[in-house]
């Protein structure tokens, strides 16, 4: 958590609060139907027995606790809370899919205000939580340590400039912290910086997401659009970002003339900004998946503005960029594609997985490319190449399947805190 967010939170009053909650749903960033939730309030029964309560701020920490989910002993019921609406969609689509939409609960998470928060834990009663990756709110801490609820920190990870940030405030860090019984650290590096700050000696290392599952995709139109693109040079742009538009349409314009037929795939990180980023596309061949187009038939770019479809475009497109990665705005999870078999290109700025871009680029698997030039020849090179491109899928494939057991040990674990086990 950022602490200027926590500040932003806590220094307004609950009626100011209210307000911005009602922006945050008029603008679809919150189901109006279930803003209570955000105030801890919520009629649905504590289901009977033991309860474990894990929380995950959006898309990517939901993703990598989902083999955790389906690694815990069926007589655990499980409360699951996140703080995004994309993120309570994909668990409707991928709780079913796992079999566990009859066990496990969704709601969103209360903001952090001690009399919201005190409202969920006296209604849910958790017997053990779980927190993941950098999900550090104070009011909820505390309040689980006065109720005497065990909590881990999960998949943890804290940057050497976040590290910095909270070393300001060493009583807080210590406090904070010193809330949690458990750490589970991504890598010995987060682990160490977070004992630094007062948390306890990390006693499982590794990072969920390499051990997340493939992204799903519909049979049924993986056959029907690979019908479509056989035989074509294809490449894919996904999980781009306001800025990075100009920069695959230039790739596209430089190859096209040399690759007849060729398709650029775009996937937003937002699906809204399907519009925008087919204006930008303006005078080349351009359709829409969200409106109803298929891809052009010729040279072109397809926007693929859909909502919960990345698995289905990795795995048409043997090559991938995946962007907010060019910038300096930290990057999107290469994993996903490389667990896929794609050949995978990621920009210089991918600090949000710093141990996780080194350890594919040294195992083969990833391609960074420091700027448009040298985006458009990694794409060029693959086309060319096919065997070339099948050994970095094949790379990606093996090192994505790292920690394969690490949602086991995980699940195991939070099962022990359930009654001081």
């Amino acid at each position: 958590m950022i602490l200027g967010l926590y500040r932003e939170f806590t220094t307004l009053a609950a009626p100011a609060l209210l307000i911005l909650l009602a922006r945050r749903a008029a603008r679809g960033k919150e189901i109006a139907a279930r803003l209570p939730e955000r105030r801890g309030v919520d009629a649905t029964p504590r289901p009977a027995g033991r309860l474990l309560w894990l929380h995950a701020a959006s898309v990517g920490e939901t993703v990598s606790m989902l083999p955790v989910l389906a690694a815990l002993p069926g007589d655990v019921a499980v409360l699951m809370t996140t703080g995004t609406v994309t993120s309570a969609a994909l668990l409707d689509r991928r709780l079913p899919e796992l079999g566990l939409d009859g066990r496990v609960i969704h709601r969103f998470v209360p903001l952090d205000v001690p009399r919201w928060v005190a409202r969920f834990l006296d209604h849910w009663r958790p017997d053990a939580g779980a927190l993941v990756e950098s999900e550090i709110w104070p009011n909820l801490i505390t309040a689980c340590a006065t109720r005497g609820i065990p909590l881990a920190l999960v998949n943890a990870r804290l940057s050497p400039r976040s590290a910095a940030k909270w070393a300001r405030l060493p009583g807080l860090a210590r406090t904070l912290l010193g809330g949690f019984d458990r750490v589970f650290a991504q890598s010995d590096a987060d682990a160490a910086r977070l004992h630094a700050l007062g948390a306890p000696a990390s006693s499982l290392t590794g990072n969920l997401k390499y051990a997340a599952p493939p992204l799903p995709a519909d049979p049924v139109e993986l056959a029907r659009l690979g019908g479509l693109l056989a035989g074509r040079p294809v490449w894919l742009a996904a999980s781009t970002h306001p800025g990075e538009d100009a920069t695959v349409r230039a790739v596209h314009e430089r190859l096209a003339p040399r690759y007849p037929g060729l398709l650029t795939i775009i996937v937003p990180r937002h699906p809204e900004r399907g519009p925008e980023v087919a204006a930008a596309m303006a005078g080349l061949a351009v359709t829409r998946r969200a409106a109803g187009e298929d891809p052009p038939s010729g040279s072109g770019v397809y926007v693929a503005d859909t909502l919960g479809e990345l698995g289905l475009f990795y795995r048409l497109a043997p090559i991938a960029f995946v962007g907010r990665s060019l910038g300096a705005a930290g990057g999107q999870n290469p994993l996903e594609p490389a667990r896929l078999g794609a050949a995978v290109a990621v920009g210089p700025a991918v600090h949000n997985f710093a141990d996780i871009v080194p350890a594919l680029v040294a195992a083969g698997a990833v391609t960074q490319v420091k700027d448009i030039d040298a985006l458009g020849d990694f794409v060029a090179g693959m086309l060319d190449d096919p065997a070339a491109r099948a050994a970095m899928g094949t790379a990606g494939r093996a090192a994505s399947a790292a920690l394969a057991d690490l949602p086991e040990r995980v699940a195991a674990a939070l099962v022990g805190m359930i009654g001081g086990g």
